[in-house]
């Protein structure tokens, strides 16, 4: 219902709501237009050719835009900590995250969801993949599990701004910082990195993991071939992990005394 109402209050003035849909659009698809700038100089990227790094590139902007469009106005919170309005939230009688998550609902984050997808689309014209009913089934199983990851690291930032208060920028870094690190292919990290999106913030399980099974390519950290089907279960541990944190940080709350 929260949703529906910032909905309706958008489409209340659908020429600035196209607008702004297409400015998303446009500024998203600045990314892969450096992306080819470097392909125009360049024929391969870590051992990566453009379409495969735009399948890698298109699965993370999917996954993301889906998440950002959900539950993206998670890093408002913070602001919400300091000025005592979460208290409003709190008296009533809906989950506080729903509330959080619906408040301020963006449909113009639509324009990342299709620029991805449209990328996404291209790569598979491009790309001479021998299907296989498991590499069929991986595909939606990857941008699925990618939004539920991408879902659980909103959540447990928020959950963190319960302590720092104003750590919006530090959220950031993890959900946009991680949305960039996944448009590029692995072997262009050092093995440090790798081994921390993939062991510590499971970022990796995004589209890393399993779109080196569907592409035929091995991963840089010799993970045996059936870790590429583990996003889902990644997924589920992230978002108990992520539940924990909330409630964890929302029980922590003490108000501004105002």
């Amino acid at each position: 219902m929260i949703a529906g109402m910032w909905m309706r209050s958008t489409m209340a003035y659908r020429a600035s709501f196209v607008m702004t849909t297409f400015g998303n659009f446009a500024a998203t698809s600045f990314d892969f237009v450096a992306i080819m700038l470097m392909f125009s100089r360049v024929r391969a990227l870590g051992g990566y050719s453009l379409p495969e790094v735009a399948f890698l590139y298109g699965l993370s902007g999917m996954a993301f835009g889906l998440a950002d469009l959900a539950i993206g106005s998670m890093d408002r919170l913070g602001r919400r900590v300091r000025d005592g309005t979460l208290d409003t939230l709190l008296v009533r009688p809906v989950p506080v995250l729903a509330q959080v998550a619906a408040d301020r609902f963006a449909l113009r984050r639509l324009g990342r969801v299709v620029q991805g997808s449209l990328v996404l689309g291209w790569s598979l014209t491009r790309l001479d993949i021998d299907w296989t009913p498991l590499k069929l089934l991986l595909m939606p199983v990857m941008v699925l599990s990618g939004f539920a990851i991408f879902c659980a690291v909103f959540v447990a930032g928020a959950a963190f701004q319960f302590v720092a208060q104003d750590a919006s920028e530090v959220q950031n870094a993890f959900t946009y910082g991680g949305t960039t690190l996944l448009q590029y292919p692995p072997t262009v990290f050092a093995k440090e990195l790798v081994r921390g999106v993939t062991f510590v913030l499971p970022l990796a399980f995004v589209n890393w993991l399993p779109a080196t099974y569907v592409l035929g390519r091995p991963y840089p950290l010799d993970l045996p071939e059936w870790a590429a089907f583990t996003p889902p279960l990644v997924a589920v541990g992230c978002c108990a992990l992520a539940g924990l944190a909330w409630r964890t940080g929302l029980r922590s709350y003490r108000s501004t005394g105002s």
